[in-house]
């Protein structure tokens, strides 16, 4: 923070042009735009910012693992760190620990512009809404272990896709707007995907519950999936992860000069 200020100061600028861009790009599909106040704003701003956040932390987790994997890969200090006794899951977690924590931080920050531009956030049920969150960020930890696995196979190539399934993440996981606006063809894909259970929980939760949500299913269902997911998510990335790290200790590529 202190040695790179510029850096950080553009990190925040970004999320707060990303959140404008689309709060006006939503606005544009509202009857009264951004004038349009009362529990249809209010429900607009809570959709978006909780998805928003389930966002923010799957970027985080899903490259930031697999990026610092990859970077000492290539400057050889991978092979030299897993030479020590030291834990390979707390050395892969502390890659992201102090990330979360600043998208904790730009999280806050969000929120406060959305409900300045287009209307009251709702709070409902934090304790069960910290719950769901919890346990979706352990599952998108678990994601990011088995991209970091991945990453050790395929290289540099993993940047490509680590964007392509941020992508992909917008478009199924529908963080920014209701999953009933997806077309029926991807409906049946969008139930096959934990993350989207993750993201319908959340925001629903906070949002007190509104009419029509959660849209994929009743929310004791949606609560076992998100659940089973942050916790056997972690175990089964770890295991592709020590599967991968293992056939680069066979192959000597665990370091690339």
């Amino acid at each position: 923070m202190l040695r790179y200020p510029v850096e950080f100061v553009a990190s925040f600028g970004q999320i707060f042009l990303i959140i404008a861009v689309l709060t006006v790009a939503g606005a544009m599909f509202s009857p009264n735009g951004l004038e349009n106040r009362g529990a249809t704003a209010s429900q607009t701003s809570g959709l978006v910012v909780y998805g928003f956040v389930l966002f923010m932390y799957l970027s985080d987790t899903l490259w930031a693992i697999g990026y610092n994997v990859r970077r000492e890969q290539k400057q050889g200090t991978l092979e030299q760190l897993y030479l020590s006794p030291a834990s390979k899951l707390a050395s892969l977690s502390a890659r992201v620990t102090i990330t979360l924590f600043w998208t904790g931080l730009l999280s806050v920050c969000a929120g406060l512009l959305m409900q300045a531009m287009i209307g009251r956030l709702p709070f409902h049920n934090p304790l069960l809404g910290l719950y769901v969150l919890a346990m979706a960020l352990l599952g998108t930890f678990g994601t990011g272990f088995a991209f970091a696995a991945w990453t050790l196979r395929i290289k540099d190539t993993a940047e490509t896709l680590a964007n392509l399934f941020q992508f992909v993440f917008i478009v199924l996981c529908a963080p920014f707007f209701p999953f009933a606006a997806l077309p029926a063809f991807l409906q049946p894909i969008v139930r096959l995907i934990p993350l989207s259970y993750g993201v319908d929980a959340f925001r629903a939760t906070m949002m007190g519950f509104p009419a029509g949500y959660p849209e994929l299913a009743p929310f004791g269902v949606e609560l076992v999936i998100v659940t089973v997911f942050g916790m056997g998510m972690p175990a089964f990335g770890f295991w592709l992860y020590q599967r991968a790290e293992d056939r680069a200790r066979r192959t000597g590529s665990l370091s690339e000069y």
